[in-house]
């Protein structure tokens, strides 16, 4: 396992913590991340995306010339798509955009994009996230602190004492908190800073390390 530097909220080192290396050391699996990625963001889609057809379209009831004798292709109605005022051939309709992804794939791609984070030293560990009142003041020294000023991404244990800073946070624009059950592989890769306590990194590999 490697060790990595734990801080606190004033960036001095206190001490240090082995991060799993089934978790933040492997191979890592671009095409997970690529299929991760593209799952969650279309989940997104409302997929309300609606046109109609010929059968939808209002009018048209009537046979717009006879059938034979004109020369002209044979029309049953004045609502068939190659009209003005026609219906849409395959056209959209309302569906859902979501698609299965196996839950070792997903896994795989957390681990990954904790990895590629790991490699690019993007992670910071702090030994408690705990603050003492709600400032928005004292969480931009904690971010100057530790020269922070891109998106920054918080990973905390959802029993730890993580509210004050949590709401302290909500006004800047580059911060995003979430739990270690709540961490997605869009936050992770959008994030260009990382940012664990101690019991977050030590609970991922814990919880992503078992396979």
């Amino acid at each position: 396992m490697a060790k990595c530097d734990v801080f606190d909220l004033t960036a001095k080192k206190v001490g240090e913590v082995e991060l799993a290396d089934s978790v933040f050391a492997i191979e890592v699996n671009r095409q997970a991340i690529f299929d991760a990625l593209l799952r969650q963001q279309s989940s997104w889609r409302q997929g309300t995306h609606d046109v109609k057809s010929r059968a939808e379209v209002s009018g048209g009831g009537k046979k717009p010339f006879r059938q034979k004798g004109t020369g002209r292709a044979r029309q049953g109605s004045t609502r068939a798509v190659q009209y003005r005022h026609g219906g849409v051939a395959f056209g959209p309709t309302p569906r859902s955009h979501t698609f299965k992804l196996n839950r070792k794939v997903r896994r795989l791609a957390l681990r990954s994009g904790l990895t590629l984070k790991a490699q690019n030293n993007a992670i910071v560990v702090l030994d408690s996230i705990a603050m003492p009142q709600i400032k928005t003041k004292e969480m931009v020294k904690v971010l100057d602190a530790f020269k922070l000023d891109r998106k920054v991404l918080f990973v905390v244990d959802l029993e730890e004492d993580f509210d004050n800073a949590y709401l302290s946070m909500s006004n800047l624009q580059n911060c995003l908190m979430v739990t270690v059950e709540g961490l997605s592989i869009y936050d992770l890769q959008n994030a260009n800073t990382l940012v664990l306590t101690k019991t977050a990194a030590e609970k991922l590999g814990e919880v992503l390390g078992n396979e």
